[in-house]
């Protein structure tokens, strides 16, 4: 049976990243009806995240949970009862395969086990630092608008690590989003549950896609995310 995340184990114990839709696997039982290389977008993936959150874990000596099965399966980054849990249509393309899923049976067998392993690894090893680690688009390919930021920081109510993450960013010189592209107070599930529901700073990192489709850029983003969480300790010392 396919593992409910992937876990890479690190020495520090103060972090713990986070990847939600790290991965574009689908299951050789579960059929979505959709041509193979609709799984090579962004419908399917976060672009590049998996790849930064792997640097920066080796980086920082950290802990990571990185999703296994695709968002176009299930997406773990929403509340079970979320409308877009099991999508039917992303980004104008149709998931005819997804009509017919039997809900409860989806949860049951890769978002409850995901949110669980995640919870038992807080339980077991309470992190003073979360963060959640995802790209975006530059541009959505249905009535979409060009995002001019190279990254976002997303966030709900607790602003102790989201507020000077936006702050380092910008000191860095990058175009940075503030909630943008879209806010963390309607979708920022995953925090929600396992960070502020437990009262431990956190904040969600969007980066532009295009800027880590390739090593140079993995590389360069690792280490910009590796010098803020170092800022962020700091500051939440």
């Amino acid at each position: 049976m396919q593992p409910a995340a992937e876990i890479l184990e690190g020495s520090a114990q103060d972090v713990l990243l986070l990847c939600d839709h790290a991965s574009n696997a689908v299951p050789d039982d579960v059929d979505l009806g959709i041509a193979p290389e609709l799984l090579d977008l962004h419908i399917a993936i976060d672009i590049g995240a998996a790849a930064v959150t792997r640097a920066l874990a080796a980086s920082l000596g950290a802990s990571a949970i990185l999703a296994t099965v695709s968002r176009l399966v299930i997406d773990l980054h929403r509340e079970p009862d979320h409308v877009g849990l099991i999508p039917h249509r992303s980004d104008g393309h149709l998931i005819p395969g997804n009509e017919g899923a039997d809900r409860q049976a989806r949860i049951a067998r890769f978002h409850a086990p995901y949110h669980r392993l995640i919870r038992a690894r807080i339980r077991a090893r309470r992190p003073k630092l979360i963060l959640s680690i995802h790209s975006f688009t530059p541009c959505l390919e249905h009535g979409g608008t060009p995002r001019p930021w190279e990254v976002g920081v997303l966030y709900n109510r607790d602003t102790r690590a989201a507020l000077p993450a936006v702050q380092f960013f910008r000191d860095q010189g990058l175009i940075t989003g503030d909630n943008e592209p879209y806010s963390g107070r309607l979708l920022n599930a995953t925090l929600n549950r396992h960070a502020e529901g437990q009262g431990i700073p956190s904040v969600a990192i969007e980066i532009r896609n295009d800027l880590i489709r390739d090593p140079a850029g993995v590389e360069r983003w690792s280490q910009i995310l590796a010098g803020l969480t170092n800022s962020l300790r700091n500051h939440l010392a």
